[in-house]
């Protein structure tokens, strides 16, 4: 199948295409550098020159294509509206240039904000809707789609996809650590994160795109939760640093915008994606990683 990725260099894209490749897929990944250029050229795949506001190129890129996987994302926590309003309008160009092909259209979403008090399944649909709400209401906006002959599936990722070289959340909240000399967590720490090793997300991808039905929204969830209290003292382990509470009134101040995140219950469930795609996650644990140094390197300061 010929199968266009955008985010095809970032780290969940780059794994994914490892999968996709893998499994036998002819692979065309939207670069927007020269290096990202040349990585996707070493692995095998095809080269489409642009970025998330070249709304032509991606447009050209899924014309062309039998599948899109759209894992790009500005993730500019500084704009975040920048980085919704870019998500849509790219979700909206794909989605129109797949109209009454039947085609796969996979694209990232999140587990953050679903529901309240519980973990999320795949049963609760995203409340997220209009060009104002989170990522831009693309989950909704695809699946708006579905009716239109378009065989669209919402990838939604743990908050944190982990692994050596990962420079997400994870990465962020132990340089605030490092650089503040202490690993702190919100309140009592009690609220928790549900986790996936990049590994196990970028295989669900390629599984998805295999046997997922249009609708279906897959949850790329390895670990329901773990407690920030728990990260926090693996990353206290890690750099040899003292853990502590950070009141709740402090925690933007202390975390930055990461804190935002860091203070949400975000655990999930994923047992229907397992028993619908034969999916069974065998990457360590968030706090395996943690403990084996895989945020001690260079990419991670």
């Amino acid at each position: 199948m010929r199968v266009f990725v955008t985010g095809a260099s970032g780290w969940i894209g780059s794994a994914t295409v490892d999968e996709l490749l893998e499994a036998g897929h002819e692979v065309t990944g939207l670069a927007r550098s020269d290096a990202s250029a040349a990585a996707l050229q070493a692995k095998g795949a095809q080269v489409r020159r642009g970025d998330l506001d070249d709304l032509a190129s991606i447009r050209a890129g899924a014309e062309a294509a039998e599948a899109v996987i759209h894992l790009a994302n500005k993730h500019d926590w500084s704009n975040p509206a920048a980085s919704a309003a870019a998500e849509r309008a790219a979700v909206q160009t794909i989605g129109d240039a797949l109209v009454g092909t039947n085609r796969p259209f996979l694209l990232a979403s999140g587990v953050a904000g679903l529901v309240q008090g519980r973990p999320a399944s795949e049963d609760d649909a995203s409340p997220f809707h209009g060009p104002d709400s989170p990522r831009g209401g693309s989950e909704n906006l695809a699946f708006d789609f579905v009716g239109r002959g378009v065989h669209s599936v919402s990838l939604r990722f743990a908050p944190t996809v982990h692994g050596t070289g990962d420079h997400g959340f994870i990465a962020a909240i132990a340089a605030v650590a490092r650089e503040k000399g202490v690993s702190g967590y919100p309140g009592d720490g009690t609220n928790r994160w549900a986790a996936v090793h990049r590994s196990d997300a970028a295989r669900l991808v390629a599984l998805g795109l295999a046997k997922a039905p249009a609708g279906a929204r897959l949850h790329a969830v390895a670990e329901e939760g773990i407690s920030t209290r728990d990260i926090a003292e693996a990353i206290g382990r890690a750099f040899g640093l003292p853990v502590a509470s950070i009141a709740p009134d402090d925690v933007q101040g202390h975390f930055g915008w990461i804190g935002t995140f860091f203070g949400m219950d975000l655990a999930a469930t994923s047992n229907a994606t397992r028993e619908l795609l034969g999916w069974a996650p065998t990457g360590p644990t968030l706090i395996a990683d943690l403990d084996a140094g895989a945020y001690a390197g260079p990419t991670n300061q």
